[in-house]
């Protein structure tokens, strides 16, 4: 039976800034949606701020005025989102002129200039809160998978999320792991098999029985992994051919005995209360793979402001 290859220990050096595509935003991510998809997406979340019809700015601010405007980081950070933003200011007003000065994955310092916008006032003005919503949200995960990546650098381990998403956002917060330097779990409960602790619970308990029934209903070459509690339990996973041991809620203790007892004969993966004062001793367990829901549910907004040019 065919398991995934142990990876070789790395050293990892924190991001540097990547090359940017001035026209899109994006740098070498793989962006989850097509032009289309992505306008659409933004289109639906205008409209939900009723930036077409907003009676502030449609009463106060003349049709025929133009101005400038920055984007800007006020605190340091790892950029993502961009795309979603230059969508926003172009769907409201195809005349905005736009200049994006860091692509997705730039780490930027307090004050840097992410994109200058130009053009039809109104268009500045109501598209500024749902394009700075799609920055901040995707930045604050950018920057704290980041912080997690560099916590863990020249380890074995590498940094991934989990399912723990906003409900119809995942791929784009997934997306910002990935910027942030993080790795995917799987995107869906299709794309591998995970026998969680509730479904050992429906099985008796019993790992063996569990991987034996996964390996009967999965296509093909799908990965299969098993939570574990108890060095029991890893030994019966490793014995029925799981690829994956997910230890789960251990100290860095008990995570150390339990990889000496894989030994190499499937991955290890820890998961469960990983802080960042914790995900350094974690790593130094020699765990192969280390995944944080925090980095999608619990990450902080990155502060980033629309600023009007007067000069």
């Amino acid at each position: 039976m065919s398991r995934p290859a142990q990876p070789a220990p790395t050293e990892r050096a924190p991001a540097a800034p990547l090359p940017a595509d001035r026209s899109t935003g994006t740098g070498p991510f793989d962006f989850p949606f097509t032009p289309t998809a992505c306008d659409a997406l933004v289109r639906s979340t205008l409209e939900e701020d009723g930036a077409f019809a907003d009676v502030t700015t449609l009463a106060i601010v003349p049709a025929d005025r133009q101005d400038r405007a920055v984007v800007v980081a006020r605190r340091a950070g790892v950029i993502a989102g961009l795309p979603l933003a230059i969508s926003a200011f172009r769907l409201l007003n195809p005349h905005v002129a736009l200049h994006v000065e860091a692509a997705d994955g730039t780490r930027v310092a307090a004050g840097a200039a992410l994109m200058r916008v130009s053009g039809p006032t109104r268009a500045l003005l109501s598209a500024e809160r749902v394009a700075l919503n799609f920055l901040q949200r995707l930045s604050g995960i950018a920057t704290l998978t980041a912080r997690y990546v560099d916590a863990v650098a020249r380890t074995h381990a590498r940094i991934l999320d989990t399912r723990k998403t906003t409900p119809g956002l995942r791929a784009l917060e997934k997306y910002a792991v990935r910027v942030g330097g993080g790795e995917n779990h799987r995107l869906s409960l299709h794309d591998a098999v995970l026998i969680k602790d509730n479904h050992l619970a429906a099985m008796g308990g019993d790992v063996a029985a569990a991987i034996a029934r996964a390996r009967e209903h999965a296509a093909p070459g799908m990965v299969v992994e098993v939570e574990c509690e108890s060095a029991d339990q890893v030994r019966a996973g490793v014995e029925a051919g799981a690829d994956i041991i997910l230890l789960d809620n251990m100290s860095p203790t008990q995570l150390s005995a339990c990889v000496a007892l894989v030994h190499g004969r499937a991955l290890t993966e820890a998961s469960g209360g990983v802080t960042l004062d914790t995900v350094r001793a974690i790593a130094e367990s020699g765990v192969d793979r280390i995944s944080v829901g925090a980095l999608t549910h619990s990450a902080p907004a990155l502060d980033i402001a629309l600023d009007f040019q007067t000069d």
